[in-house]
């Protein structure tokens, strides 16, 4: 298993993976950048980066995360969602087939190994909140802003 570390606006994001595909990457509050990136994650580091700078609105990753058989169904609805949108955790759960699944729906959202390429951050709560996210709401507010500023309203 390969890893990377890269500097992000949101932390250090540690990025792991093979040439079966990525299986995790998550943002740490801290700790070293890497000197060197390995071949396999080198697409995976450059997306990062374009979706950071604004210029990526799609990942085109292979990825292979760790999980249940669940969750891997919860997390692979979740690439479905489109970027700068957001959906409640009731409809995720109505999507996969069972809306009286949310509570298992929202936990295997919160057990997401892949960060932002899987965007768990574009869940919330059904009346617009901003719930639950293993980064920080913080950072999951910063990425949905990044998705879809704020209009500025002028004054004149």
């Amino acid at each position: 298993m390969k890893k990377a570390r890269i500097k992000t606006p949101l932390g250090i994001a540690e990025i792991t993976g093979d040439s079966n595909g990525l299986t995790s990457i998550k943002v740490l509050d801290e700790g070293a950048v890497s000197n060197e990136i390995p071949a396999e994650l080198l697409p995976a580091v450059n997306q990062l980066q374009d979706y950071f700078k604004g210029k990526l609105l799609n990942f085109d990753l292979r990825i292979n995360p760790e999980g249940t058989d669940f969750q891997k169904k919860v997390w692979n609805k979740l690439t479905e969602i489109p970027y700068a949108t957001t959906i409640s955790y009731l409809e995720l759960s109505r999507q996969l087939g069972d809306e009286k699944a949310i509570r298992a729906v929202a936990a295997a959202n919160g057990k997401n190994p892949l960060w932002i390429v899987v965007p768990c951050h574009r869940v919330i709560g059904s009346d617009g909140s901003l719930t639950g996210y293993a980064g920080g709401l913080s950072r999951k507010k910063w990425l949905l802003e990044l998705e879809n500023p704020p209009v500025q309203q002028s004054l004149f």
